[in-house]
């Protein structure tokens, strides 16, 4: 059968893996990108590792994301983390918006999926996971890309964008970073000299309050006004200043892995037509990336992975849309499971290539 997954390590770990040195004790991190509806591809490759119980076993792994990676890791750490999972998809794929809905609206749409995975008194199992540390990334807006009003959040992200171009950094004038966390101190990655935001504990009055924020798309979804033990502010979707991935997640020599729907690793939301904005090499040096064969892909209904658009393009019937959604779910459950087999048995060293 012909494999449908590629297998991409960073520098500091391709000879490593080459030599079979590298287990999955050797995880200390996984990343989950802000992809939207892209986050379906995952599917397989999420289950198939909370079914295998691999990883934390030697010390506990940092599930980093913001949007639909927090929400993916929302469902890691729930004491029936499979069957959390499940109705995380199904709650999801379920969505249906019509030309009558708002930012509120819909920000109340995405919280009724939240609470239809997590329940309340489940969080603080969650929160005292041994085997995972959680990191949920949100974007507290500043001027007025803290506006409800699209008639002024639009300009403001224009101009957001400009700047951008010419630096990175000048996102900072608009957006602060804010990475929400679990445990006894801030995740590695945010202990780093380079970062730069605020970080907050999670707690139990302001965990669903945080994962709703990380998917407050702007223009979109209404964003999430003064999260418990956070500064007063708008909190808006992590994607805008952590997208993919733009930290240093490494955490001395461990592996940081990343299921990702293409091979290129986009650093904010902001930065997706800047070819030329990459993360440092010394970032992917521990990143051992899964990305989807192109077969694969052509393999999906259209031959196309589901985003945001499809809201739009199956506005006028929703039930088309949930078909291929649940097709492309269907489709992607045997990659978790091809994953685990090349390292388990092996055949990761004649596969993987250099990120």
């Amino acid at each position: 059968m012909e494999q449908a997954i590629e297998i991409s390590a960073g520098g500091n770990i391709y000879e490593k893996i080459r030599d079979g040195m590298v287990t999955f004790d050797d995880v200390s991190a996984v990343v989950g990108p802000a992809v939207g509806p892209r986050w379906f591809l995952a599917a397989g490759f999420d289950l198939a590792l909370m079914r295998a119980d691999v990883l934390g076993k030697k010390y506990p792994v940092t599930l980093a994301g913001a949007s639909a990676g927090a929400l993916r890791f929302g469902a890691w750490v729930q004491p029936e983390p499979e069957h959390a999972y499940r109705r995380l998809i199904d709650s999801y794929s379920g969505l249906s918006f019509t030309g009558r809905d708002t930012p509120a609206t819909i920000q109340q749409a995405l919280s009724d999926v939240i609470d239809e995975y997590i329940e309340d008194d489940a969080v603080p199992f969650a929160l005292a996971n041994r085997k995972y540390r959680l990191a949920f990334t949100v974007a507290r807006a500043r001027h007025l890309l803290r506006s409800g009003a699209g008639l002024f959040q639009l300009p403001a992200l224009v101009a957001t964008g400009l700047c951008n171009i010419f630096s990175p950094g000048a996102l900072s004038l608009f957006f602060q970073r804010v990475v929400f966390y679990s445990g006894y101190q801030p995740p590695a990655f945010c202990r780093r000299p380079e970062f730069r935001g605020l970080t907050i504990p999670l707690d139990q009055a302001n965990f669903k309050r945080v994962l709703l924020a990380s998917s407050a798309v702007p223009l979109q979804v209404a964003g999430v006004k003064n999260i418990f033990g956070a500064p007063r502010g708008v909190y808006r979707d992590g994607g805008l200043v952590d997208y993919h991935c733009n930290q240093h997640h490494g955490e001395g020599d461990g592996v940081v892995l990343m299921f990702h729907h293409q091979k290129d690793i986009i650093p904010t939301w902001l930065d997706g037509r800047l070819i030329h904005r990459t993360l440092p090499p010394s970032w992917t040096g521990n990143v051992l990336l899964i990305t989807p064969k192109p077969s694969f892909v052509a393999s999906l209904p259209d031959g196309k992975i589901p985003d945001r658009t499809d809201f739009t393009t199956f506005a006028g019937n929703p039930e088309e849309r949930l078909k291929r959604w649940r097709r492309v779910i269907e489709l992607s459950m045997p990659l978790g499971g091809e994953f685990l087999n090349l390292v388990e048995g092996g055949g990761i060293r004649n596969v993987v290539q250099r990120l």
